[in-house]
C-alpha cells in the first residue's frame, strides 16, 4: 500500500515567522507533528511519503503513485485544503482525513472518502482494522473517548526534510485542566491532562538525535506544567540527565499557564533541561474580562511581576493578548499597550476576540444571536465572527493603534530593551555560534540596517546591545529579525525596495 501524506500550506499569520525565516534560509518554523504520528501508526510494510506544501510543491507524479491519500488540517488552512482536495479528485485518489478542521467541520467536505475524527490513537486502528479484515469501510470514524498517550508511538521524523524546518517538536501532553470560554482545546482533548511515558519522550529525543538534528525542540502541549506533579518528580529529571549526557543538543520552548511563576524550583528545572522559553496567554489586564471568561488562573495575581519573575529565572516570554471582551472599554487598548512595553514580552501575540466552535463563548454568541461568519483562524487579518458589544469601528481603530504603537520599529525595540534590562539567562551546556546565526546576522545588516526604513532604530538597538548587553547579541539579532516579520504580517512595514 502507497501512502501519500500531505500536510495544506499555511497563511502568512503571526505565527508562521514566513518573513522571518528568509534571514535563515528554512522554509517552515515547524513540521506536522500530527501527521508524521499518523504514519508511525501504519502499518510498517506500507511504503509512505510526506508532502509538507509549507516547504515542497505537490507534484503530478506523487499523486499518481499514492493509493491513498491522508491529509490533516488545522482551521487556519482551509484554503489550502480546497485546493489539495481538487487536485485529488483530479487524479481519482481516496482522502482519508483528520485533525481539528475536520473533527469540526467533516459535514462540510463531501468529497472526502472516509474521515479518521478525534483522537487517532483510537479511530485510526478501528480503521486499520476494516480495511484489512475486508469489512466495508464506514465514512466517520470517531469517538467521544480519549486516547491514552502510551499508545502514542514515535513519530516518523525520518519522512522530514529536517534541512526544511527551523525547529522540531513533540508532544508531552493532552488537555488542560483550565476551561477558558474561547478556548476549544478542552473541546477537541478534555480537562484531564494525558501523559506519554517519560520513557517515550527519551524515545523521541534519541531518534531526533540519531538524525543529526541539533537546534530547537517546540513542546507543543497547550499546558506543559498542567500536570506540575509528573512534570517536576519525572519527565524533567529525565530530560536533563539525557540532555546532559549528549551535550545538550536541543533548546526547548514551551506553551504554559502563568502559574509558573509560582514555583521557583519548577522554573529553575526547566532551565536546567535546556528549556530557553514559555508562551503564556496572558489575554488581558482587565480583571472584570477574565473573570468573564474563566480565565481563572490569570485572575487576582500581579500579571506583571509574574512575567518579570519569569524572566529574571532566565526564559524569555512570549504572549497572547486579546481585545473584543464584551466588558472591555476604551480604555483597554492603551492598557494593553502599556502592560506589554513594560513586560518586554517582545513576542505579543494580539487579536481581536473570536469564538472558536464548540466553545462556550460560541455557544453565547449562538444563544444571542451574535454570530456573523466563521472563524478564519487566523490572528492577524483584523476579523471577529460575532457582533462586538462595543462599537466595531472603534474596536478596529484601537486594535490598530495596540498594533502601531507596540510593532512599529522605535517602541519595538524599546521592549527589547526592557527585557534586555530583566533577563537573567542561564548558561546551559556549550553555545554555539553556528553559520546560520552569522548569515542572519549579516542578511539583518543589509535589510533591517540598510533597506528598511526604520534601520536608525535598528542601529541605535545593535549599539546600545554591544555597549550595556554583549553576550545577548545572538537575542537581540534573533527579536530583530521577528520584528520584521511581524511589521510585514501587520501591514506596517516599510521598505525602499521588495526583499
Amino acid at each position: 500500500m502507497k501512502i501519500l501524506l500531505i500536510y495544506p500550506k499555511y497563511p502568512d499569520t503571526y505565527w508562521s515567522f514566513k518573513h522571518a525565516l528568509k534571514f535563515i534560509s528554512k522554509k517552515a518554523a515547524v513540521p506536522p507533528l500530527g501527521l508524521i504520528t499518523v504514519s508511525a501508526m501504519l502499518p510498517e510494510n506500507w511504503q509512505k511519503k510526506l508532502v509538507d506544501l509549507n516547504v515542497e510543491v505537490l507534484k503530478n507524479e506523487d499523486l499518481e503513485w499514492a493509493d491513498y491519500v491522508f491529509l490533516s488540517s488545522m482551521y487556519v488552512q482551509k484554503k489550502s485544503v480546497s485546493e489539495i482536495l481538487a487536485r485529488c479528485k483530479e487524479f481519482s485518489k481516496k482522502v482519508i482525513a483528520g485533525g481539528p478542521l475536520f473533527t469540526q467541520e467533516y459535514d462540510n467536505y463531501t468529497e472526502i472518502d472516509h474521515f479518521i475524527l478525534n483522537e487517532a490513537e483510537i479511530t485510526l486502528p478501528l480503521f486499520l482494522s476494516d480495511m484489512q479484515n475486508g469489512t466495508p469501510l464506514k465514512r466517520i470514524y470517531r469517538t467521544d473517548e480519549y486516547a491514552d498517550l502510551i499508545l502514542s508511538p514515535v513519530p516518523d521524523f525520518h519522512l522530514l526534510n529536517l534541512k526544511a524546518y527551523a525547529s522540531m517538536n513533540l508532544q508531552v501532553s493532552r488537555g488542560c485542566p483550565f476551561s477558558c470560554d474561547f478556548c476549544e482545546i478542552t473541546a477537541l482533548l478534555g480537562h484531564k491532562v494525558r501523559m506519554k511515558s517519560n520513557e517515550q519522550i527519551i524515545n523521541e529525543l534519541d531518534a531526533l538525535f540519531r538524525l543529526k538534528w541539533r537546534g530547537g525542540v517546540s513542546v507543543v502541549d497547550d499546558n506543559f506544567i498542567g500536570n506540575k506533579k509528573i512534570i517536576k518528580n519525572e519527565l524533567l529529571p529525565s530530560m536533563t540527565e539525557w540532555m546532559n549526557s549528549h551535550n545538550y543538543p536541543f533548546s526547548f520552548n514551551a506553551q504554559t499557564s502563568i502559574n509558573l511563576a509560582d514555583d521557583d524550583r519548577l522554573l529553575t528545572m526547566m532551565r536546567e533541561a535546556g528549556f530557553t522559553s514559555t508562551f503564556i496567554g496572558i489575554e488581558t489586564p482587565e480583571e472584570e474580562s477574565l473573570h468573564s471568561c474563566h480565565k481563572i488562573q490569570n485572575e487576582n495575581r500581579n500579571l506583571l511581576e509574574n512575567v518579570k519573575q519569569i524572566q529574571k529565572a532566565g526564559l524569555q516570554v512570549s504572549g497572547g493578548f486579546i481585545v473584543g471582551f464584551d466588558s472591555d472599554t476604551s480604555s483597554v487598548f492603551q492598557r494593553q499597550i502599556d502592560f506589554i512595553q513594560k513586560s518586554g514580552i517582545v513576542s505579543a501575540m494580539v487579536g481581536l476576540l473570536n469564538a472558536p466552535k464548540n466553545t462556550r463563548l460560541y455557544k453565547q454568541m449562538e444563544e444571542e444571536n451574535r454570530l456573523t461568519v466563521d472563524a478564519t483562524g487566523s490572528n492577524t487579518d483584523f476579523t471577529m465572527n460575532f457582533i462586538p458589544k462595543m462599537d466595531n469601528q472603534k474596536l478596529q481603530e484601537g486594535y490598530q493603534y495596540i498594533i502601531n504603537n507596540i510593532y512599529k520599529e522605535k517602541p519595538y525595540y524599546k521592549r527589547i530593551r526592557e527585557l534586555f534590562q530583566n533577563y537573567k539567562p542561564v548558561k546551559v551546556g556549550k553555545s554555539n555560534i553556528d553559520f546560520t546565526r552569522i548569515k542572519a546576522f549579516f542578511k539583518s545588516i543589509f535589510i533591517l540596517g540598510m533597506l528598511n526604513k526604520g534601520r536608525f532604530e535598528y542601529w541605535k538597538f545593535i549599539v546600545w546591545t554591544l555597549v550595556n548587553k554583549p553576550k545577548l547579541f545572538i537575542d537581540a539579532i534573533t527579536f530583530a529579525v521577528y520584528g520584521y516579520h511581524f511589521r510585514t504580517v501587520y501591514g506596517l512595514r516599510q521598505t525602499r525596495h521588495k526583499y
